[in-house]
């Protein structure tokens, strides 16, 4: 199978379309470029291809709304304009769509949504309804209300967790550069596109730079980071300048255009999928050489005995990172005992635990069910 077959044959799209593309690099709406885009879209779901769209451009909309020219450090004021802008976001889709006579659907989430598991799969179900109605949905982060200690980080990340949502199978993140490059295009005429690699490839980390500009939030290193997190649900990811004309038909028919990042593993379990995507983590365990052995190599459970350290102040049933001695992170999951607790019982075998405590609810620091290597 050829790399771009793979794109041929997804047939559940998320699409990410950046603010310096929706906005015309900070003018406005770009109202043009939305055309184009939903023009697009609609012939994918002519062809039977699901779409969901996560979209940027509520605070640069409303940035340019009530003539801010500068985005705001303040967090009231990011969120009054993300209010403002959403207005004429979801205006300029639902106008554009009903030209084709397709339905949309505005889905605003924030992390805590997709952290809580019961209202991760209230929003997994109703995506999937939507879809199955062939309504597309158009997301965007609850801007808001989200504060920077609860949210995405960025749209990267937002579609690249609306794809481990859906089970989608390509992420196409749509950008104001042509892809990834071997060096930085803007300031070196000879740097050549990367047209395709491995999403977790690490030798790609060095060709990408840092986040440019007033109005976005990420640069070419999140939708490396992006990537790496949809191919924990088997989907793939396109890097491609938005501005292209007719990207997304182009990429369907198979023509090659950006670089695609190909998952390169199998996909994890739904419930995996949601612990690896979990951004919020309580405390951390430092575990020994043969902890992290047996981890990586035999896919068991974190037993007490072979964690040395303990950082936080945790809960039972809270999000746990487990680090090597060197701090490189290589789990994580739900842990079993509180941190007081766990600082009794580390280093001891699971028979000691009830000696250490005065009881025994679990074997297991984390068992391998709610563990998920990252």
């Amino acid at each position: 199978m050829s790399d771009r077959s793979v794109v041929k044959k997804a047939r559940r799209w998320v699409v990410k379309i950046g603010s310096a593309l929706l906005t015309a690099d900070g003018k406005g709406l770009d109202r043009e470029g939305i055309s184009a885009w939903v023009g697009q879209v609609a012939a994918l779901l002519d062809q039977n291809i699901e779409i969901v769209m996560v979209s940027s451009g509520a605070v640069a909309e409303g940035m340019s709304r009530l003539g801010w020219g500068k985005r705001p450090s303040s967090i009231h004021e990011l969120q009054a304009a993300a209010a403002v802008g959403q207005m004429g976001l979801v205006q300029a889709y639902e106008f554009q769509f009903q030209q084709f006579d397709r339905h949309t659907a505005q889905v605003l989430l924030d992390h805590d949504d997709l952290s809580n598991r019961e209202r991760y799969l209230n929003a997994r179900n109703t995506l999937q309804t939507l879809l199955g109605l062939g309504v597309v949905p158009i997301i965007n982060e609850n801007d808001t209300v989200v504060t920077d200690q609860i949210r995405f980080g960025d749209n990267d990340t937002l579609a690249a967790m609306v794809a481990n949502l859906i089970d989608a199978d390509l992420l196409v993140i749509l950008t104001d550069q042509d892809g990834l490059f071997d060096a930085d295009p803007r300031n070196n005429p000879r740097a050549q596109l990367i047209p395709h690699g491995k999403a977790g490839d690490p030798a790609l980390d060095v060709l990408a730079g840092g986040s440019v500009g007033g109005l976005g939030r990420g640069g070419m290193i999140t939708k490396l980071k992006a990537a790496r997190l949809a191919a924990r649900s088997g989907a793939n990811t396109l890097i491609v300048g938005g501005r292209t004309e007719n990207a997304l038909t182009r990429l369907a028919a198979g023509d090659v255009l950006g670089t695609l990042l190909v998952a390169g593993q199998e996909p994890i379990a739904a419930r995996k999928q949601w612990l690896a995507g979990r951004l919020q983590v309580r405390g951390s365990l430092t575990l020994d050489e043969g902890a992290v052995r047996v981890l990586k190599d035999q896919g068991k459970s974190l037993l007490p005995v072979g964690v040395k350290s303990v950082v936080g102040d945790y809960s039972r049933g809270d999000l746990i990172r487990c680090v090597d001695e060197s701090g490189n992170e290589v789990a994580r999951g739900l842990v079993n005992y509180n941190a007081s607790e766990s600082r009794k019982i580390i280093g001891k075998s699971s028979d000691l635990i009830a000696e250490a405590l005065g009881y025994c609810d679990n074997e297991e620091l984390i068992h391998r069910d709610n563990l998920v290597l990252v």
